[in-house]
């Protein structure tokens, strides 16, 4: 199936739905800051990165139950909340979807109970404390989660490590592990000092996902696009952290590898290209 609009017309629909997200965070004071590739994009082209096709911003996990809250409060139906569950009340982390369109990953394009529409990502950023050997607990930990929600959405392993990897999860008592690991994850929440911020539920090495706690304070506003959006203090330093020489083009292999969508659309819901 060919796509049907540009990559521009993706981005617009995703602004839309962070334009709601960021709209509801800004009623019930709730904290969000862009991060990773929107950051990026903020920053060294004034909006989206021109062939990226997502949007990601951190919640804590405390900012993220006020948001769940406040969006079912809201009663929107043009948006819903998609939760990733590996576990019970654990999050890998979680997107709002347009209702009405297509965006279909390969990893998913066998999923006829999924919704596909266009997103926004929600990702949980975490508090660790500052001693080296809780960070590579917890930092293991978090890699053990992702490869098992991994396993539970047909996705397909990159290497033959990773193919062992998940042949083991398939005989070990995944569920009880990863309730172990996430009572951990989620432990330090309530630090109010001696912590450092951290985002390891995802393909994120050790150093890129550990983070200074001054990166992630009181929000400020950053332009993006045609609006402002929540975006830390000190996002150059963040930038610079994360991604050295920030405002160095990657090649345009790298960029072909930043578009997720097998199949987008923003006119069509989902529902008619999986049946």
């Amino acid at each position: 199936m060919d796509q049907k609009k540009s990559v521009r017309d993706v981005q617009d629909k995703i602004l839309e739905v962070m334009k709601y997200i960021d709209k509801v965070c800004r009623e019930n004071n709730i904290t969000y800051f862009i991060m990773g590739g929107t950051a990026l994009g903020a920053v060294r082209h004034g909006g989206f990165i021109p062939w990226d096709d997502d949007l990601d911003i951190f919640m804590t996990p405390a900012e993220y139950e006020k948001f769940k809250a406040a969006m079912a409060a809201d009663g929107n139906e043009k948006f819903m909340l998609q939760e990733w569950r590996t576990v019970k009340k654990h999050l890998e982390y979680a997107k709002v979807r347009m209702n009405g369109t297509t965006f279909i990953e390969e990893s998913f394009k066998d999923r006829k109970d999924l919704h596909q529409g266009i997103y926004v990502d929600i990702m949980m950023l975490h508090k660790v404390p500052e001693s080296n050997f809780m960070q590579k607990l917890v930092y293991y930990e978090s890699k053990f989660v992702t490869l098992y929600a991994l396993t539970q959405r047909n996705w397909k392993p990159k290497s033959s490590g990773q193919a062992l990897v998940c042949n083991l999860l398939k005989v070990l008592p995944c569920q009880l592990i990863a309730r172990m690991c996430y009572n951990r994850i989620y432990k330090y929440e309530d630090m109010k000092e001696g912590f450092k911020w951290c985002y390891w539920i995802t393909p994120a090495k050790f150093r890129s996902g550990l983070f200074d706690t001054s990166f992630f304070e009181e929000p400020v506003d950053v332009p993006f696009e045609d609006t402002v959006l929540y975006g830390s203090k000190h996002i150059k330093e963040y930038l610079k952290y994360r991604y050295g020489d920030y405002m160095k083009l990657p090649s345009e292999e790298q960029q072909k590898a930043a578009v997720h969508a097998m199949i987008f659309d923003v006119d069509k819901d989902y529902s008619e290209y999986l049946s």
